[in-house]
């Protein structure tokens, strides 16, 4: 997937003004926010983060001698081990892989470091057909290759009548309509491509060293299909996925799908150690695992290292204010929203996602619903500073903070510009109480009024506790004041 982070503030008013993508934008928080907030009251959510972020943290912190035992587990039983420095890298090993094996058709599972890889497009131009087996990835595969917008929904962009549509163009057959009659009819598309694949390509979701097993989780069933039927099953993950133990992989557990999609289990989870063995009836011939640095060991021992915890489970682009408005594809890469914003800085370049660290409102809701506590908004804040470190950001912004920085050291300057500021203010709003356009704030008031303030400052406002002061509730014959709007005197 190439990189396109340059064009978020581009592609997130594009967003903004598709009131289609608005409305299906709403499941996030029907559906995704109410679940897991319904799923982690049948634990203790503060403990089991705090094991579970130990636990990653200790994987992390000696990880070169967790994935050399997950290594040498994994090889004993059967499997080879290859390592990827580049995204890139990985997708040459799949492709050599692929001609090793002499495979004409790949079926995958969804995997986002497979985006990364851009691992479709490099099977295609050596001859290979890939074929997408996750419902909403499949969906997307079928509309022009669309990239997915959700690392755990990637077609939550859309509804139900689109996919309709999208169907009965590809499909070739009645327009259905009823969800269950959809997905039967992908079903019986895809059937035919797990029975004839020579190869299948899954993510990993997590590794585990002492048994060198890889972990995959679904909700459909289709990596069985993928790990089953193909004679050569290839997984694909980061080398920051490994886990110490089983135990290690429990605690996970007990948080990933209550995360992720408000579920205590996922409908599908399973743990594959090795090929086909000689007495089993099931399995792949041949099992190679492909560990993708891509950036990953640049984080180890600096200031982003916490962000080598992420599960990706999706809880903090779910519950950010940006992301349910903009959706995935105005990030412009393979991660979007608030773990995106970190992430894609990390692996591409600072200098390629200018944008990103800013596309947050720093609430801090995404630290809040992390499952490995992951201080998102700390990490953005940091990018932010080493953007202006590196004289990356507007020079006009530069200086607005340069002069703000000023004034925070000289009170008296601060306090009488301010004095002046409100005031002004006050007057733009005129009789309606709301400023409709302001210099240097287009960005905000191009989109929305803004409440005029009430021509005092906070300071004034604190001085005068002890009388009655002027406030929107007090101009009861004003028809444009805010009611909602209230100062009240202080009890002290």
């Amino acid at each position: 997937m190439q990189v396109q982070s340059m064009q978020f503030k581009a592609r997130a008013g594009q967003k903004l003004a598709d009131q289609r993508l608005q409305q299906n934008l709403k499941k996030l928080s029907t559906k995704f926010v109410s679940a897991r907030a319904e799923a982690i009251t049948a634990i203790d959510f503060p403990a089991t983060r705090a094991a579970l972020k130990a636990r990653r943290n200790r994987a992390l912190e000696n990880l070169d001698v967790w994935l050399e035992q997950f290594e040498t587990e994994a090889t004993r039983r059967g499997v080879t081990v290859l390592y990827a420095q580049t995204a890139q890298d990985a997708a040459k090993l799949v492709a050599d892989i692929a001609r090793r094996h002499d495979v004409h058709k790949v079926i995958k599972t969804k995997s986002m470091v497979s985006e990364e890889m851009r691992l479709n497009t490099v099977l295609a131009e050596m001859g290979v057909q890939s074929i997408e087996t996750d419902l909403g990835e499949y969906i997307l595969q079928i509309n022009d290759n669309e990239p997915p917008s959700h690392i755990i929904a990637p077609v939550v962009h859309k509804d139900k009548d689109e996919i309709a549509d999208l169907f009965a163009k590809t499909h070739g057959k009645p327009r259905l309509t009823e969800i269950p009659d959809m997905t039967r009819e992908a079903r019986e598309v895809l059937r035919p491509h797990f029975l004839s694949a020579d190869m299948g390509v899954t993510g990993g979701n997590f590794l585990v060293a002492e048994t060198g097993s890889v972990v995959l989780v679904t909700n459909e069933g289709n990596e069985g299909m993928c790990t089953v039927m193909p004679r050569v099953h290839v997984a694909v993950t980061g080398i920051e996925k490994v886990l110490p133990t089983l135990e290690d992989l429990a605690t996970a557990m007990r948080l990933l799908p209550r995360s992720a999609t408000g579920q205590a289990t996922s409908n599908y989870f399973s743990v594959l150690t090795g090929p086909r063995g000689p007495e089993d009836q099931d399995g792949p011939q041949h099992m190679y695992v492909v560990l993708v640095d891509g950036g990953r060991t640049g984080l180890i021992g600096g200031e982003f290292q916490e962000m080598l915890r992420c599960i990706r489970c999706g809880a903090c682009m779910n519950h950010c204010p940006v992301y349910q408005k903009v959706g995935g594809h105005a990030y412009g890469w393979v991660y979007p929203g608030p773990m995106g914003s970190v992430l894609t800085p990390s692996y591409v370049g600072i200098e390629k996602t200018l944008d990103l660290p800013q596309a947050a409102t720093l609430c801090g809701e995404c630290n809040s619903v992390c499952p490995v506590g992951i201080p998102l908004s700390d990490l953005l804040r940091k990018l932010r500073e080493k953007q202006a470190e590196r004289h990356l950001r507007p020079w006009r912004e530069r200086a607005a903070l340069a002069a703000w920085g000023w004034l925070a050291l000289h009170p008296t300057a601060y306090a009488l510009l301010t004095k002046l500021g409100v005031r002004i203010l006050e007057r733009m709003g005129g009789q309606a109480r709301l400023i409709r356009k302001m210099p240097f704030a287009r960005g905000w008031t191009n989109g929305r009024d803004m409440p005029a303030p009430v021509g005092r400052t906070f300071r004034e406002l604190y001085a005068g506790r002890g009388t009655r002061i002027w406030t929107r509730q007090s101009a009861p014959n004003r028809p444009d004041a805010h009611p909602s709007v209230k100062f009240r005197s202080p009890t002290i």
